[in-house]
């Protein structure tokens, strides 16, 4: 008989048939490490350093002072060893500037939006979600086995006919607050009252409003006066205008303590790094030391915005569309070529027909700095009229 085995199947074939459909789709994506020091970038515009705060000398001491307290890592998880006075004196000032009552600090923003989410609803409940929220609001209602009703865009009387017509237990209205592809704003005073005559709990993301939108930056639920409300909760980042690393849910403390009885992200992950809780603390107290941070970050993004003949941003995100992804992808080439750092963001991150230049507004951008990406934009314009696909981009 015969004992050799016949070749074995190959289960995972079909990634190359994929990498093929993505390559002629201009869809290939590509990790390009970033160097210490890039010589070819003068002016960055694709990270959400919004602040600019995050190489200011007073941020990198607050990381290391830290670093030398704490040491690398938490150690274990926020119940077990991972807690330190660092992590409690971030979230009574994260609490303080915002005006929420209470803050609890997660590893990551992504943690943050999939914690309080499927803490707070489930089988039997239902979210209403717009349809163009951040990926980590769309894992989070996957993960929660609620009922999940997604709204068109800023479409608040489909929010109100969504929570009118469906049977639940709970309800959790979701939104960005500043949304991370086109930067608009979401009608958030109208949406806390839809939510409010249905008895749901509104739940803004304001990652991308956090340090720019608002009085001193305090925030898009702060700025409409629902910072505070009993029945409004937010989730941060400290990786963007903190120019850190981490994130954190801010509403009540009734919510601040089912967290941390039920939230698996919270009871199960390691806790955020000394480092990063120290430098984001460092990075809030320059905020609120400079209230005009702010302003000008906005008011940067507008100059961008202008220049490019785009819409006014609501904060700093400002979107060039351009239509095909091979058309964003040879833009954003042009402009690195020119020392012009840009995101450029394709299909699933943005609909399909929408790929587009992401410029991010920091308020540290000199006089000189917007001259040159006006330069640099005209030339990645006329190259993107002759694309090519290259594997790079969001």
């Amino acid at each position: 008989m015969d004992q050799r085995l016949s070749a074995p199947p190959a289960p995972l074939a079909w990634l190359d048939a994929n990498a093929r459909a993505r390559r002629e789709a201009g869809l290939r994506r590509s990790v390009r490490p970033r160097p210490a020091l890039d010589d070819q970038v003068r002016v960055d515009l694709a990270g959400n350093d919004y602040l600019g705060l995050s190489r200011h000398p007073a941020v990198i001491e607050a990381g290391v002072e830290a670093l030398r307290i704490w040491g690398a890592g938490s150690t274990g998880s926020r119940l077990v060893t991972g807690s330190t006075a660092l992590h409690a004196e971030l979230e009574d000032a994260l609490a303080a500037h915002t005006g929420f009552a209470a803050a609890l600090v997660f590893a990551s923003g992504y943690a943050a939006n999939l914690g309080v989410v499927t803490a707070l609803v489930g089988a039997g409940d239902l979210i209403v979600s717009d349809e163009r929220n951040h990926a980590s609001i769309v894992d989070a209602c996957r993960l929660s086995r609620a009922d999940v009703a997604i709204v068109p865009h800023l479409d608040v009387a489909a929010v109100d006919g969504a929570l009118t017509h469906r049977r639940y237990r709970r309800a959790l209205v979701v939104t960005d607050s500043v949304f991370s592809a086109d930067g608009d704003l979401a009608p958030l005073a109208e949406l806390h009252q839809a939510a409010r005559r249905h008895g749901a709990v509104l739940l803004l993301d304001e990652a991308h409003a956090l340090g720019v939108v608002g009085p001193g930056g305090r925030g898009a639920a702060a700025a409409t006066g629902l910072a505070g409300e009993p029945d409004v909760i937010a989730t941060v980042t400290m990786s963007k205008s903190l120019g850190s690393q981490g994130g954190a849910v801010l509403g009540p403390v009734e919510v601040r303590d089912h967290l941390i009885d039920t939230s698996r992200t919270f009871i199960f992950d390691t806790g955020l790094a000394p480092a990063a809780a120290g430098a984001a603390l460092g990075a809030l107290r320059l905020l609120a030391a400079d209230p005009g941070l702010a302003t000008r970050s906005r008011a940067r993004a507008a100059e961008l915005a202008r220049l490019a003949g785009a819409p006014a941003p609501a904060a700093a995100v400002v979107s060039v569309v351009l239509g095909a992804p091979e058309r964003a992808v040879a833009a954003a080439a042009a402009c690195r070529e020119r020392g012009v750092a840009v995101g450029c963001f394709r299909p699933p991150t943005v609909p399909p027909g929408t790929s587009r230049l992401r410029l991010s507004a920091r308020a540290d951008l000199t006089d000189d700095d917007v001259a040159l990406f006006a330069s640099a934009l005209a030339g990645a314009l006329r190259a993107a009229d002759g694309a090519v696909r290259p594997e790079t981009g969001t």
